[in-house]
């Protein structure tokens, strides 16, 4: 199969979040007068997942998800805070700087060269316009696509169908969907019907209702991978 569109992921795919959440929270929990522990920032970590992953069901807004996330942390860990007022100062801090996946930025300067390359996030659109501004790596996507300009969240119908009517000479078949999450991009790429490769950099297991056409560990891997199908 020769592809020539591919939908990249930005968080965990090109860009390694997780350090930049940490280093986000640390800061902000700093600020609101909160421990920066292990154990905390763990904790918001995976109240976080478990906000965005609802938000991907359609189970709750964008703004819910974002003051939720942090509303259950402080009543988790008995503190009373203003949710929104450090909802906003996070979002602030995570708009700052970039930090790559190792070959990542390597891996995305070659593929430009031979692949039409298109970026489809959820991420907010201020923390991700912030971050892609200091990684200066938009010029090498021929769009840009954030859930929260397109009015649609991956893994929707809708955000993909959004997606393809402004990329010309658009061809499912030729389309393949880069990512690290089988919620939102492998889930997306089925609900899309387009082929989807996995990023699985922590060797997760596989889930019988999502379909993965191909797996690697890092984007790296992904010209190799092209060049042999």
């Amino acid at each position: 199969m020769s592809y020539r569109f591919l939908l990249l992921d930005l968080d965990e795919t090109i860009f390694d979040f997780k350090r930049a959440e940490e280093i986000a929270v640390t800061k902000t929990f700093q600020e609101a007068g909160i421990a920066p522990t292990a154990e905390n920032i763990a904790l918001y970590s995976r109240i976080n997942i478990a906000q965005w992953e609802r938000l991907e069901r359609g189970e709750i807004s964008r703004e819910e998800c974002k003051l939720f996330r942090f509303s259950i942390l402080f009543e988790t860990l008995g503190v009373r805070t203003d949710a929104a007022a450090v909802s906003e100062a996070y979002q602030r801090h995570l708009a700052v700087g970039h930090y790559y996946l190792p070959g990542a930025q390597e891996a995305l300067q070659s593929l430009h060269q031979k692949y039409r390359l298109f970026l489809v996030s959820n991420g907010t659109a201020d923390v991700q316009a912030g971050r892609l501004k200091s990684a200066g790596i938009a010029p090498l996507f021929e769009r840009i696509f954030i859930s929260e300009k397109l009015g649609a969240e991956k893994p929707s119908v809708e955000f993909f169908r959004r997606a393809f009517a402004e990329i010309p000479g658009f061809s499912r078949e030729q389309a393949l969907i880069v990512g690290d999450s089988l919620t939102s991009d492998m889930r997306g790429g089925n609900n899309a019907s387009i082929a989807t490769c996995w990023v699985n950099r922590e060797h997760k297991p596989r889930r019988a209702d999502i379909h993965i056409d191909y797996e690697i560990e890092s984007l790296a891997q992904l010209e190799a991978l092209l060049d042999s199908l």
